[in-house]
């Protein structure tokens, strides 16, 4: 069973790895997009290109890595009683997390690029979606209402991620909260540059007119 856990963390990371974003530029000859703007592969870099439908799927595609890895694996792992520091969950939905959590660790840190990738902020939320629904329509609910308020991206991305932990104690299994709060605390992390600009001010907010 460890090694089945191995080769879904294995192959969720390497789907995650796939830079869509610096695909995507490089396809439509548009150079690469580490070059511009902030450097980053994710759909908000590509946008700066002022190509809008290949933003739109960047962001389907890097939600669906995390998603598609968690997917396939809870549906070829067989599911069998399993305990993770003390938790007990069955081994199909176990190794959904950790597959989907490596998509995500893979868009972070892919290996084709020298792990420098995106925040991760869409690929959690396609994971998150995959192997618990509602408590990503709350995550997505909570980023619109902080963004239309605040209209800051970043600390919508926060909030939701922080509050994403919460949700899931109230709406799922136990091992959920694990891995959700493991996510947080990457997309905590990725985001402390913009956490110093918030505190500072300095953070660009969200054009809703544009």
């Amino acid at each position: 069973m460890i090694c089945v856990f191995i080769l879904c963390a294995i192959g969720g990371y390497l789907l995650g790895s796939i830079p869509f974003g610096l695909v995507l530029t490089r396809m439509c000859g548009l150079g690469d997009i580490r070059k511009i703007g902030s450097g980053n592969i994710g759909a908000t870099n590509v946008l700066r290109t002022g190509r809008k439908d290949l933003a739109l799927l960047t962001v389907i595609l890097d939600a669906s890595k995390a998603g598609i890895a968690a997917f396939l694996a809870e549906r070829f792992v067989f599911p069998t009683d399993i305990s993770v520091f003390g938790l007990l969950t069955q081994s199909n939905i176990l190794a959904a997390l950790i597959a989907g959590t490596c998509g995500v660790l893979g868009h972070n840190f892919p290996i084709w690029l020298k792990f420098k990738g995106g925040k991760g902020v869409a690929s959690t939320f396609g994971f998150i979606l995959a192997t618990a629904p509602q408590v990503a329509l709350l995550a997505l609910l909570t980023w619109l209402i902080v963004a239309i308020v605040s209209r800051y991206s970043s600390l919508s991305a926060i909030t939701a991620a922080v509050l994403t932990p919460l949700y899931a104690f109230f709406l799922t299994e136990p091992i959920f909260c694990l891995f959700f709060t493991a996510l947080a605390v990457l997309v905590l992390y990725r985001h402390r540059a913009n956490i110093a600009r918030l505190v500072k001010g300095e953070e660009s907010k969200i054009s809703f007119k544009k």
